[in-house]
């Protein structure tokens, strides 16, 4: 039977690697920041990069927009798609007369008049530009536009669809598009228009400062937001000709912002075809082995599915219960995450195949629950009712899963046309109805949590600080709670009573001192639950405590509670390097009575401060040396004790000790890690995440141990990087080789595999290693319940490449389940 396409987040069948599309993807011409289209007019983008190949051209003046709307199609795509084929022509006539129909179709209302507009001068302005597979550039914009028009998205939304890439790939400018086709499409364009012209330190903030300013253009107008989803989803669509590097780092970006804000929007059917589509670059192996497992299940799934949705629709007949049924089987990306988290084979996924019914009211919508649990038996713990309470993005319906006969089981979705709708266009479903410009309220409740990050955000200086927060709201809103009074609180998955707390009122939050869950006293740390009913006891005078950080899960409490660290830690630095120089300035039998406050500035400015409060706090926080900054006060002061400077920095200071100093103090490996402007800070690799070569690390000052360089990915970096006064730039130096010999400086691992416990197994996994020239350390089995067994190997690797492609490389053993590295050795 054909499935149905898939109407949720988790919806559909996937497509095969030889189905994509062979067009060229529109992405970033730098590295200095994925694809994240947002803003100001935007320079010259260099010809011949390894993304796309775009033939600048210098434009003649455009003529008035009065003269825009074109009479015959097909002679304007023809003159300005001059040495494209004759094929590619007809292609690109065919459509754009396709978009027009799709929107006459969705919005007979809508003037067509402004897209022809949009269609000609994007045509003009884009002449000449290729794709790196040969086709017309054009193409792109038409296909974003064509996406749209599909979300029966406005007239407005679809020009500017159109002209989404005219600012920053043309020498057109905002003042332009605002002149020839109104104020509203300019801001949109503007909007999806990446920052190009400021220069970023590296690309993490050019990331950073692309989004917030694409979220700033969205919170005044929705539609800037679902056209760069349109943008990136073609993009994903066509990412087959970059280079594995690029389609690794668009898919995991897409992976981490595009589709959680997809979902967020209550954009299904969109999100769901984004993480399937980065699933198949950022984890290739894992893609292949779950869309054979699946594709081995879907005969006798879609045999099965089809006797269910005949004897459902009987029901529905014999009982009067007006709906129609839909099936389908789980998206790849979503059994890969159930995959993962619960160690489980496909097989065992509860819910694997799918049936959807859609009713006419929400009455049918319960009367039909009951029906189903009359029929099938209902498995304890797995009924949902998202329309008694919708899901932050304002998803609803009802969820139950059924046992049918021989044990199998599927899950089953009802809910009403109007639910439906809304499951899979989100915030754009309302678009094909709407009568004005104005944002529904459902669309302002989507969209309330951005204006409260964009209000945070003004506190966040740090891009990284920014992104960890966006990424934590992103993520979907699952436990239900109530206070004493019966006012539902809805908190991230595993939040604590502290979230609960700073959720009611920041002060509230700031004196919590204990929680009662249910009627009984809980620990601050423990994990709520949906129902349960939560009671704060504060206490006036009590502050936030640090280890809050460690098990907090809301963006507004860890944001609170980072605030008022912030304030008060640094009062404290402050009076701790006033007493750290004090004391130094002792030992040197100077007085600091003798310098004034320009002389601590003019100190400062050299470290790249302001002022004389900030210099105070990096040395109350260990970030700077106080006999350091003693010196600079008094040159040759603290000459006497101080060892001749080095000139490479830790590196070298490192280098003077001993192996067996290095060993005890850093672990292998520190040579190869370099401290900014620093020759006299300790530097060692944590523990907690072993960060090694080629992995992206941050450094936190620790007190009294030296610099502790951690891998950004570290789940403990977002506890460190609270207070960014400790925050230090790190990098690896060229790569270093063991002491007296040629060999690469290497770096021990863990990984865990995880796989059926057959004959030979073992073996294969050791050659593989050995054929790598991998020296292993150490390795462990251990079997599992369920006849699989867990190996444990130790292994000496180069860099991440490296670890990549023996990870690859393990994986292609047949019989294995999951490659896992583990941060802690």
């Amino acid at each position: 039977m054909a499935i149905a396409p898939p109407a949720s987040s988790q919806a559909g069948p996937q497509p095969k690697p030889h189905d994509e599309p062979k067009s060229q993807p529109d992405v970033e011409h730098t590295d200095t920041g994925i694809e994240l289209e947002t803003a100001l007019p935007v320079a010259e983008p260099p010809v011949g990069s390894d993304t796309t190949s775009r033939v600048k051209k210098k434009k003649p003046a455009v003529p008035d927009s009065s003269a825009l709307v074109i009479a015959g199609v097909e002679e304007s795509s023809a003159t300005h798609l001059a040495g494209s084929s004759a094929k590619d022509i007809h292609a690109v006539d065919a459509k754009f007369h396709r978009l027009l129909e799709t929107v006459h179709e969705n919005r007979p209302a809508d003037d067509l008049e402004i897209i022809r507009g949009a269609w000609a001068f994007c045509l003009q302005q884009h002449e000449g530009q290729k794709r790196a597979s040969g086709e017309p550039y054009i193409i792109h914009p038409l296909e974003v536009a064509q996406v749209l028009a599909e979300l029966k998205m406005d007239s407005t939304a679809i020009a500017a669809g159109l002209l989404h890439d005219a600012v920053e790939d043309t020498d057109v400018t905002s003042a332009e598009i605002a002149k020839r086709f109104g104020d509203q499409v300019a801001h949109i364009v503007e909007g999806v228009t990446k920052l190009e012209k400021i220069k970023f330190a590296n690309r993490e903030d050019h990331q950073a400062e692309n989004i917030r300013k694409m979220l700033l253009a969205m919170v005044t107008d929705v539609r800037v937001v679902i056209i760069k989803l349109a943008d990136r989803l073609h993009n994903m669509r066509t990412l087959e000709h970059l280079k594995p590097e690029k389609q690794q780092k668009i898919a995991r970006e897409t992976l981490d912002i595009y589709a959680p804000l997809a979902h967020r929007l209550g954009m299904g059917k969109l999100r769901g075809e984004l993480e399937d589509l980065a699933f198949r670059y950022t984890d290739p192996y894992a893609y292949e082995q779950v869309s054979t497992e699946v594709d081995a299940l879907r005969g006798a799934g879609e045999e099965f599915l089809q006797k269910i949705v005949t004897q459902l629709e009987a029901k529905l007949k014999e009982f009067k219960i007006q709906g129609r049924v839909e099936s389908r089987i789980k998206r790849l990306y979503s059994i890969q995450q159930k995959l993962v988290d619960q160690k489980i084979p496909v097989d065992q996924v509860y819910d694997l195949l799918a049936i959807r019914v859609i009713c006419n009211s929400v009455q049918d919508c319960y009367a039909l629950l009951g029906l189903l649990h009359s029929i099938w038996r209902p498995v304890p713990g797995r009924i949902k009712d998202f329309i008694a309470m919708p899901r932050p993005n304002l998803y609803q319906s009802l969820h139950t899963t059924l046992i049918a006969e021989g044990g199998h089981q599927f899950e089953v979705q009802i809910r009403t046309e109007d639910m439906h709708r809304v499951a899979e266009e989100g915030i754009a479903a309302h678009w094909k109805y709407k009568a004005s410009d104005n944002v529904s309220a459902k669309d302002e409740q989507r969209l309330a949590w951005v204006r409260q990050l964009m209000e945070w955000q003004r506190e966040m200086t740090d891009p990284n600080e920014f992104m960890s927060t966006l990424k934590i709201d992103l993520y979907p809103e699952e436990v239900y709670t109530f206070t004493p009074k019966g006012k539902v609180v809805v908190l991230p998955k595993d939040a604590s009573p502290i979230d609960f707390a700073y959720t009611i009122h920041t002060e509230v939050g700031n004196t919590t001192v204990g929680a009662k869950v249910n009627g009984r006293i809980v620990p601050l740390r423990t994990k709520l639950r949906n129902g349960d009913i939560v009671e704060i006891t504060t206490q006036a005078g009590h502050a936030p405590s640090r280890d809050w950080l460690s098990f907090t899960k809301s963006s507004r409490a860890r944001n609170k509670i980072k605030h008022w660290l912030n304030e008060h830690q640094r009062e404290r630095a402050i009076e701790i390097g006033k007493k750290l120089l004090d004391r130094e300035a002792r030992k040197y039998k100077l007085s600091l009575g003798r310098f004034h406050e320009a002389d601590y500035d003019k100190v400062a400015s050299e470290y790249g401060l302001g002022t004389q409060a900030e210099l105070l706090a990096g040395v109350g926080f260990g970030k700077f040396s106080a006999r350091q900054v003693l010196n600079k006060l008094e040159p040759g002061s603290t000459m006497s004790a101080e060892p001749a400077a080095p000139e490479g920095g830790v590196g070298n200071t490192v280098g003077q000790m001993s192996e067996a100093v290095k060993r005890v103090f850093f672990g292998k490996g520190s040579d190869s890690l370099q401290v900014e402007g620093q020759d006299d800070l300790l530097v060692y690799r944590a523990r907690c995440c072993n960060p090694i070569r080629g992995e992206e690390i941050v450094g936190y000052v620790t007190r009294g141990k030296g610099v502790a360089v951690h891998a950004r990915s570290c789940p403990n970096v977002q506890n460190l990087l609270y207070e960014s006064d400790r925050r230090i730039q790190v990098e690896w130096s060229p790569s270093p080789t063991e002491p007296g010999t040629n060999k690469a400086q290497t770096y021990p691992v863990k990984l865990t595999v995880l796989c059926d416990d057959r004959a030979g197994m073992l073996k294969e996994f050791t050659a593989i290693i050995s054929d790598d020239g991998t020296n292993i350390r150490s390795v462990d089995t251990k079997p599992m319940p369920d006849g699989q067994v867990m190996v444990d190997f130790v292994v000496e690797t180069v860099d991440v490449r490296h670890l990549n492609k023996l990870v690859q490389n393990l994986r292609k053993v047949p019989g294995v389940r999951d490659v896992q590295r583990v941060q802690k050795i």
